[in-house]
């Protein structure tokens, strides 16, 4: 018996449960809920939509292979592996280009070598920042981004530079 197989209807009968204890009206709220939903995917859309485009033309336009061969120098100092470079690029930017970018690594180098190792980490420790960021801020008053996605690359950078330090050593 596997607890994970019923644990989202558990969670929805016990939601239905307390809805009716709360005498609340589950049809409407949930009606409600699904129109705020959609308002939202409407208001949303532009942005993930640019996001999209940006990471497909970057790719395209060879534009991601120019940074690498010229970040790839400081990824080494750095203790980047140069095979991981494109996925160091392209990951604040794309969650299912850097899941492709992650699937070719290990189609190349195997799952199981340091490689593969570094890029799994690295994909674990890291967030699509601009995704997150665009669509966040979009919904919110908050103007001022001087230091949210500078901040949040640096952190990202160390993420993955200690990802690939431990890599190294497991």
């Amino acid at each position: 018996m596997i607890i994970s197989n019923y644990l989202v209807p558990v969670i929805i009968l016990a939601l239905l449960i307390y809805a009716v204890y709360k005498r609340l009206e589950t049809y409407n709220i949930f009606v409600k809920g699904a129109r705020d939903a959609f308002d939202l995917v409407l208001s949303i859309f532009p942005f993930i939509a640019t996001i999209m485009i940006m990471v497909a033309l970057m790719r395209v336009s060879g534009l991601t292979d120019v940074l690498v061969s010229i970040l790839a120098p400081l990824f080494n100092v750095l203790g980047i592996p140069t095979e991981v470079s494109e996925l160091v690029l392209l990951r604040p930017f794309t969650g299912s280009g850097s899941y492709a970018i992650l699937n070719g690594i290990f189609e190349t180098y195997g799952p199981d070598c340091y490689i593969s190792r570094c890029a799994s980490v690295m994909m674990s420790t890291s967030e699509t920042i601009f995704y997150v960021a665009s669509v966040y801020f979009s919904q919110t008053s908050v103007k001022k981004l001087s230091y949210a996605i500078p901040l949040a690359l640096v952190c990202s950078l160390f993420g993955t530079i200690v990802a690939c330090l431990i890599c190294r050593f497991i």
